[in-house]
């Protein structure tokens, strides 16, 4: 099983980070689209490493259009070597149209259509290809030689891979058959990914002719440790609240309905609506906890891991949002690369 990291948007330490990662045996690392944009510090950890793959955690792909992923995402692989892992997402509606002022309709259809389009696109550069895309969303019929990159930029690894993260099986469906891997929600559970996730991966699939093998799927990653008590305590704390964060979110709902329990997710999105965090964190028991977030000693976490989900996915990141030793998680990684 593949370990990746978080690389972090802080353009300072991106370098750094990136070559502490690289030396420490991760397999790869991940940007998130937050508070800075996730492209430029993938750039910076391309030219400070040699091996590790370097992926988006998401970018949100209705900010942009196909065009403008199409580019960043050649440019990114072409500097890096062919290391670069395109990681989309879809957000949610009040994001899109109120923070990006950008369209939202359909977003599964759209979704697949958007990297079909980025497909089009790079098979015109790439191959040469007429450039004649034409959809519901999306038109791309114009491309002249001064704006078409050189194919020799990709050198012999050709373009990138396209991953896609999701949680509802209609967006997950899309995945399973345009993309070439999926990033599990950390609002996942064993169970919503054995009975939801991976059957709708493998229907996508089906579509394009094709089987998972070779398709990649990054795990959940909730994981609850410390080296004492007090650490186990604060960690859990942490953790208590970004479940109770997302599980307040609709969209989400269906995940918390698989094992019962939908009618929290009214309890936690009417907290959210009054600032309420601290309670709504409150509302995450142990049971909850513990089906969401691998909770232990740092050298119960890998066989744990491996245990839940050795035979499902092919590489796991960690989700940790709580202050933590960079110590800690090496152990781990070592011990699940070795299990």
């Amino acid at each position: 099983m593949k370990v990746d990291g978080g690389l972090g948007s802080d353009l300072r330490h991106a370098a750094t980070n990136a070559r502490e990662a690289e030396q420490a045996g991760y397999a790869g690392v991940w940007t998130a689209e937050t508070a800075h944009d996730p492209f430029l510090p993938l750039l910076l950890a391309a030219e400070h490493t040699t091996d590790i793959e370097l992926g988006t955690s998401i970018a949100v792909a209705f900010a942009r259009n196909p065009m403008t992923l199409a580019n960043t995402a050649w440019d990114l692989q072409s500097f890096s070597g062919g290391r670069f892992v395109l990681g989309l997402g879809s957000q949610i509606k009040p994001h899109i149209t109120k923070r990006f002022s950008m369209e939202w309709s359909h977003p599964a259809a759209r979704m697949r259509e958007m990297i079909q389009a980025i497909r089009a696109i790079w098979d015109c550069w790439e191959n040469g290809t007429k450039l004649a895309f034409r959809g519901d969303f999306y038109t791309h019929t114009l491309m002249t030689p001064f704006f078409t990159p050189d194919a020799s930029d990709l050198g012999d690894f050709g373009v990138p891979k396209i991953f896609l993260a999701g949680v509802g099986e209609l967006m997950t469906e899309v995945a399973g058959e345009v993309c070439d891997g999926f990033l599990c929600h950390g609002f996942t559970t064993e169970k919503y990914l054995r009975e939801v996730t991976l059957p709708a991966l493998e229907r996508g699939r089906a579509k394009a002719g094709k089987t998972m093998e070779g398709f990649e799927i990054v795990g959940p990653s909730f994981v609850v440790t410390g080296n004492d008590e007090a650490e186990l305590e604060a960690a859990a704390a942490g953790t208590r609240q970004q479940i109770a964060f997302y599980g307040s979110t609709p969209a989400y709902r269906n995940v918390l309905e698989v094992h019962g329990w939908g009618g929290m997710q009214d309890e936690l999105n009417a907290l959210s609506k009054q600032g309420k965090w601290v309670e709504m964190g409150g509302l995450i028991d142990d049971e909850i906890l513990n089906t969401f977030a691998v909770v232990g000693e740092p050298e119960q976490i890998a066989p744990e891991l491996h245990r839940r989900y050795g035979d499902v996915i092919q590489r796991i990141s960690f989700y940790a949002p709580y202050a933590s030793d960079p110590e800690r998680w090496r152990k781990v990684m070592t011990d699940l690369r070795a299990a």
